[in-house]
């Protein structure tokens, strides 16, 4: 097996000149925005560290409480997952199925102020090669926890961009072992990337890492115990 070359990354932010100032802006330039801007309003919101706001965890959602003041909009747009959809055309269809079904709701236009518009911009993934090697799953263990934010996107969320099997880099690496990390397989594959932190994120996947290669008999304590950090 090759080993698991340790990346971070970084997005550089592209301004492309267009932008909306009503419901109905925003859904016509939904219908042909390259699908570049879709994943950066979702997953880039991750790697902003100014957006605290998870209740509206994409812009669109956040756009639409904020500057529409459209709180029924917002909240069904905020419960979307991006990680349900199989590629980003879906999730695109799904925006409009949605900004459409709130027009026919209401005949009320709404319009943010002139310095509140939605711009859509896009984003470049920039990735830096940190050296760091590993030889074994196991080692995982320690490196997960050291390992950045950006490191954290990269390998867990952008991964599933890439082909040819569209899965987080753990879950391919570890499935080069063959059969022997299937359970660890299954318990990556529950974690929804998405609705929280890259900081719980990153936590989370630690944990998953450290009960897997704990100990059989510590192993079978801790889950009479329940799950604890």
């Amino acid at each position: 097996m090759e080993e698991f070359a340790i990346k971070d990354c970084a997005l550089a932010t592209i301004a492309i000149g267009r932008h909306a100032q009503t419901l109905r802006e925003l859904r016509d330039i939904l219908r042909d925005i390259h699908p570049g801007c879709i994943y950066h309003h979702f997953w880039g919101t991750l790697m902003r560290p100014e957006f605290y706001d998870r209740e509206y965890n994409n812009d669109f959602a956040a756009w639409c409480h904020h500057s529409l003041h459209d709180n029924r909009l917002a909240e069904r747009l905020a419960v979307v997952d991006p990680a349900d959809y199989p590629d980003l055309e879906a999730l695109r269809q799904e925006l409009i199925e949605i900004i459409d079904e709130r027009l026919d709701e209401t005949e009320v236009t709404l319009a943010a102020r002139a310095d509140q518009l939605f711009h859509f911009t896009r984003s470049v993934i920039v990735v830096f090669d940190t050296h760091r090697r590993l030889a074994h799953p196991q080692e995982l263990v320690t490196a997960l926890p050291q390992m950045s934010v950006g490191s954290i996107f990269y390998h867990f969320i952008d991964a599933r961009r890439r082909e040819p099997i569209g899965v987080d880099d753990f879950r391919a690496w570890l499935m080069g072992f063959g059969p022997e990390y299937q359970p660890l397989c299954e318990t990556l594959a529950e974690i929804d990337p998405y609705f929280e932190s890259l900081f719980v994120l990153r936590t989370r996947l630690a944990r998953a890492f450290k009960q897997y290669f704990r100990p059989p008999g510590k192993r079978r304590a801790q889950a009479g115990q329940g799950d604890t950090p």
